[in-house]
């Protein structure tokens, strides 16, 4: 029997915090709708240890997750492209048939300066972010 859920590659460009944390979203709250995958346009040479910690917080394991390059995934079908943030939306590369688009944009937390508790707060309040606003678009369009 084919797998009734839809391909959806989440796209960032490094694929080290927002991308991370959204495939890890979507596996851990809409399995049955969406078969998630993450890459970068310029991926890092690792996940970052805070986008790994306030995940775990949240019961969420992204820790043996990889960043993975973009070119990886060209030729493959996808039934949704999300990016995830500005730069990865201007520098999306076209993905051959008809795929679906949807840019929701979060700030980068690994841009994020101060003290570990204050770089905290804001791998945080993005977190909750990308739970907030892309699960809720992607309930809609998965359905």
């Amino acid at each position: 029997m084919p797998d009734p859920r839809k391909r959806l590659l989440i796209l960032c460009t490094g694929n080290s915090c927002r991308s991370q944390m959204a495939e890890g979203w979507v596996r851990e709250l809409l399995p049955e709708r969406w078969e998630p995958h993450s890459a970068g346009t310029a991926p890092a040479a690792e996940v970052h240890p805070l986008a790994v910690r306030v995940m775990a917080e949240v019961g969420i394991d992204i820790a043996a997750a990889r960043p993975k390059s973009v070119t990886g995934y060209i030729d493959q079908p996808w039934d949704l492209v999300v990016t995830v943030c500005d730069a990865a939306r201007e520098t999306c590369p076209v993905f051959p048939g008809r795929v679906r688009q949807l840019h929701v944009s979060f700030p980068d937390p690994a841009q994020a300066s101060g003290s570990e508790a204050q770089r905290l707060e804001v791998f945080r309040r993005v977190r909750d972010d990308i739970r907030a606003r892309l699960i809720a678009a992607l309930e809609d369009m998965g359905s």
